[in-house]
């Protein structure tokens, strides 16, 4: 009894041990998620990194086969690209992955045979399709509808049964990739719908039992979803699952997401899911070619890089999609490291023959404007689940763990950023204290101690932003300061709660008209007004501050404004001074993030003058809505 009970007492010292040792990060535990609940990631790109010899390993460190880490690591799921042709006329490999059927048979073969199931996400296009990019294969180029819909009808049947042939445990099938009103060169949603169909009846007829799934975009648009889930409603798609990419950078919040997924699933009776999602671990290059996320990224950053932070990451996603009835996540190619080589004419050379770079030179053929002068190689290196030498990463651990829950010591894993405006005419005095995030995501000040900075100097130095390094609680701290005039509008960068200060005269019907939050589309901070509207000749509104009791004296007045798709356009910023226009500054809309910045000097105010600042905009859109931000306006009194 005695030997029964000590062995008993070793199992739970031992099952205590390994649970200790099971993960050093805090993982929250996401409640009742079913066990169905598809934990999937994208490795599209690893055939072609071991055919350059690259490995991969265990949290022990024991070389292992790359399936097999993952099944261990709670991965049910592989996703898996197929583009139709990525070869040139030499037959060279595009890169990428060289992402043909034959991958998509070898990766899902080695998928099933460790118990996951394959989602196929065909392209319908030679190389990348994204919402920028959809371009026609090679081989149905100068098709009209009727005849390519027959040929990717043909297409997708066949790369199917290959499938079907090869014992691959097919769970469900992509129709597109980030389908943004555009599909397989199509624009039209009578053409994209005859394209997604084609895809539909060859799934429906090859794996019966296979979910049908659709892919877009851009969820902080919200209206432009609704608009996606509509048309394909209106042609009445057979399909299954409405997937969205979610990436923290440029899509906006988690709370964002759920509501346009939820209005999808409540309208239309689809599944919803994340298929793309990712996040860095560090602001390090592996591979001597640069990446998506690195340092001075104009992205949002809601989690740190570091493990614990993409941990987190990957964490709120599933709870979010799962608070929503979401059937699952994907992660985004987590296993995508460096070629090999420790310099970069020695990853080039893989890149170039084993196509395990994002693009090789031949692709120029296919995609000159891109490819063709950027290929190289992973520029999402930092963001895989792996180091660069193909050791796991304990935030791998997650899709496991997030099941029970990982509670760990609370402590302090980076120091927020942080960023300070700072009028020229002020004093300038760095804060005492920073935020840590926690490796539970929460926040707590701690000291800081800021390298020497030459206050003088920087009042100095006119308008101007300055970079000043510090220490927190032994880590890195950066504060970034940016010297201002002193600037009479309130809420000029759009950043505060909105009182009321800005008016908007929505003359034309204009569909959106309002302060968004989104970093990557504005000039300073992350918010900006943002106007869109679709139907012709609606875009037409003015945007106006009133600005009482101005020290008499000579002003200067300027905003900033970007856009595209306005056709015809007039725009103009405009000052009032007592309700007469005494100025105008003509400008324009051309194209994402050309910024242009009409300015206005020499204003008279005398003292009790009402001085009103505007800016006038009328686009007749040029077919795929007119659309604007407007950012930072300043009315800075001259010397």
């Amino acid at each position: 009894m005695k030997k029964m009970l000590f062995m008993l007492l070793c199992l739970m010292l031992f099952a205590s041990a390994v649970s200790a040792e099971e993960c050093s990060l805090y993982i929250h535990k996401v409640e009742n998620l079913p066990e169905d609940f598809i934990m999937g990631m994208d490795v599209s790109s690893v055939l072609a990194l071991e055919k350059g010899g690259v490995k991969f390993y265990d949290h022990k460190g024991q070389e292992k086969d790359l399936f097999a880490i993952l099944a261990e690591n709670g991965i049910n799921y592989i996703r898996v690209r197929v583009w139709n042709d990525p070869f040139d006329s030499q037959g060279r490999g595009y890169g990428g992955g060289n992402c043909t059927i034959d991958t998509a048979v070898e990766i899902g073969k080695r998928a099933t045979a460790h118990g996951m199931k394959l989602l196929v996400d065909f392209h319908y296009s030679d190389f990348w399709a994204d919402p920028g990019k959809q371009m026609t294969p090679k081989a149905w180029e100068g098709m009209r509808i009727g005849p390519k819909s027959e040929a990717l009808y043909e297409y997708t049947r066949s790369c199917l049964q290959m499938l079907k042939d090869a014992g691959v445990d097919v769970g469900m099938v992509q129709l597109g990739n980030e389908t943004n009103g555009k599909l397989s060169g199509e624009k039209i949603w009578m053409n994209i719908y005859k394209l997604m169909n084609a895809g539909s009846k060859a799934t429906r007829e090859v794996f019966p039992d296979a979910l049908i799934a659709v892919h877009f975009a851009n969820p902080e648009n919200a209206d432009s979803y609704l608009t996606y889930a509509s048309k394909l409603d209106y042609y009445s798609l057979d399909y299954d699952v409405f997937g969205t990419s979610y990436y923290p950078y440029w899509h906006g919040s988690l709370d964002n997401l759920k509501n346009v997924l939820t209005a999808i699933q409540t309208t239309y009776g689809k599944k919803v899911m994340v298929l793309e999602t990712s996040y860095a671990y560090t602001l390090e290059d592996g591979d001597f070619h640069g990446n998506t996320i690195g340092e001075g990224s104009a992205i949002e950053k809601p989690y740190p890089f570091t493990v614990q932070g993409q941990a987190n990451e990957v964490t709120d996603v599933i709870r979010a999609v799962h608070e929503i009835g979401g059937i699952g996540v994907f992660y985004w190619e987590g296993a995508w490291i460096p070629a090999g080589g420790a310099t970069w004419e020695e990853n080039a050379l893989m890149w170039e023959e084993n196509g395990s770079g994002w693009a090789a030179s031949s692709a120029g053929e296919y995609d000159p404007d891109d490819a063709g002068k950027y290929y190289g190689g992973s520029a999402c290196d930092n963001q895989a689940m792996f180091s660069f030498d193909g050791h796991a990463l304990e935030s791998l651990k997650v899709f496991r763990l997030v099941r029970q829950g990982n509670e760990v010591p609370v402590t302090a894993d980076a120091i927020d950023d942080t960023t300070l405006m700072i009028d020229l005419n002020g004093e300038v005095i760095l804060p005492d204290t920073v935020n840590a995030v926690m490796n539970d995501n929460s926040r707590q000040a701690v000291p800081v101690e800021w390298e020497p900075y030459d206050a003088a100097a920087m009042k100095a130095g006119g308008v101007k932003t300055y970079t000043i390094r510090g220490v927190a609680d032994g880590m890195p701290a950066v504060c970034q300061v940016a010297m201002v005039e002193y600037n009479y509008l309130q809420n000029w960068s759009f950043e505060d709660a909105d009182n009321g200060e800005w008016v908007s005269d929505n003359l034309g019907g204009c569909e959106q008209l309002y302060i968004e939050d989104k970093k990557t589309d504005s000039l300073t901070g992350t918010k900006h007004y943002h106007f869109y509207s679709a139907a012709s000749n609606t875009a037409k509104f003015t945007l106006e501050q009133e600005v009482k009791n101005l020290p008499a004296g000579k002003y200067r007045y300027e905003l900033s404004i970007m856009g595209g798709d306005g056709g015809q356009v007039e725009i103009y910023s405009y000052i009032k001074v007592n309700g007469a226009v005494v100025a105008t500054q003509p400008t324009t809309i051309t194209s994402y993030n050309v910024w242009h910045t009409p300015v206005i000097e020499g204003i008279h105010v005398t003292e009790g003058d009402t001085v009103t600042v505007g800016i006038y905009v009328h686009c007749s859109g040029s077919g795929n809505g007119a659309w604007g931000k407007i950012d930072d306006v300043k009315l800075n009194s001259m010397k």
